[in-house]
């Protein structure tokens, strides 16, 4: 018995050291290196559009699989295994599944639902790599698309080329000229019927395009015709709109909000007014705003004053299940309000994020979804 215990502390420790956590922004040495950073090449890999038109899916459509990487902060994934996995196929990117399993078992969450991928990797933060589901229209066929991670980060990089072959499905990269584009998944998000949403890193990250050509880009291969961009905040280093904003459906955006005049309040009012004032949605009517506290840190400073980017935003749609991200009770009880009554019919869970937030992401950050 005491030999099998120690046996199982050796596995769950040596999990813990097995990669050291890289950041959700650049390191120091990857902004010497992005400026010349070649993408890998995927053999595989259609590197023209989809020959039809396509679709992005939302995030609140139906899916059949969630996307994480087993790279660090296990005591968080372990959770969103344990929530996400009642409701799809858990798929897994780990250096040893074993180790995974050790742990999983040990901290009785069920490995029934899972597979696992067996990759090179380099980070945690596979919403900003992993691959977009999108739909041929008419057909409804799967299909993913990719374009450069906007972090030199090889390993990352090509994943979603291990995503497609476990789903079989074909995969349209957007690497090559004329339709190479750099992105991020945190920066995106798109109400599945064409509206498509950044902050204007996008323009910044491919400064060499003019904006008719990269809205012809993502027109082309995610079937984004309207193309909506807001300015950059202050104090979010990463400038990633899922630290601040959430589409729950095709009409209605969850905003993060500030106390007046604090931190990123005023930019994100600034750009909350633009997009009221400028566009209604696919629909023709008038967005709906929904707002949720952007709390302090635990020190009780915003990010204006040097606190962390505590966001209750950065949550994820995992069929009818949303898990978000939790600090304090004394802040949560009314985050799990505001999202229970703006989502009726939905289970709301909470993982802690309170270490993970200082790196600048929490749990959309380290999930992706793959569609159905």
């Amino acid at each position: 018995m005491w030999t099998k215990t120690l046996i199982l502390l050796f596995v769950v420790f040596q999990i813990g050291l097995a990669q050291t956590a890289l950041p959700h922004g650049l390191t120091a040495k990857e902004k010497q290196l992005m400026p010349t950073y070649q993408p890998p090449v995927v053999e595989e890999a259609y590197q023209t559009p989809p020959p039809n038109p396509v679709r992005t899916m939302a995030e609140w459509e139906e899916l059949s699989g969630l996307m994480i990487t087993w790279a660090d902060y296990y005591h968080i994934l372990k959770e969103i295994v344990r929530y996400a996995q009642e409701e799809c196929r858990i798929y897994i990117v780990c250096s040893d599944s074993n180790q995974v399993k050790a742990y999983l078992m040990q901290n009785n969450i069920p490995i029934n639902n899972i597979k696992f991928l067996i990759e090179d990797f380099n980070s945690i933060w596979c919403r900003d790599y992993g691959p977009f589901s999108i739909y041929e229209q008419g057909t409804d066929s799967l299909f993913f698309t990719d374009w450069i991670y906007n972090r030199p980060r090889p390993d990352d990089d090509v994943l979603p080329a291990a995503l497609a072959d476990a789903y079989n499905v074909p995969l349209y990269q957007m690497t090559e000229p004329p339709y190479d584009l750099v992105a991020t998944g945190g920066n995106f998000m798109t109400d599945g019927l064409g509206t498509g949403f950044s902050s204007k890193l996008i323009l910044e990250e491919n400064s060499d395009k003019t904006e008719a050509e990269i809205d012809d880009i993502m027109n082309q291969f995610m079937g984004i015709d309207r193309y909506i961009k807001f300015e950059t905040l202050p104090y979010d280093d990463i400038h990633h709109i899922d630290m601040h904003m959430k589409l729950l459906d095709e009409e209605t955006i969850l905003v993060g909000q500030y106390p007046e005049g604090v931190a990123d309040g005023p930019q994100i009012e600034a750009n909350l007014q633009y997009l009221l004032d400028n566009y209604q949605t696919c629909y023709g009517r008038d967005y709906q705003v929904v707002r949720i506290p952007m709390p302090p840190d635990k020190y009780g400073k915003y990010p204006d004053e040097g606190g962390a980017y505590r966001t209750y935003t950065n949550g994820v749609f995992v069929n009818k299940t949303v898990i978000i991200p939790t600090y304090e009770e004394k802040y949560d009880t009314t985050a799990f309000r505001i999202y229970r009554e703006a989502l009726p019919g939905y289970r709301i869970v909470g993982i802690p994020c309170d270490d993970i937030i200082n790196l600048d992401g929490a749990i959309h950050c380290i999930t992706h979804e793959l569609g159905a």
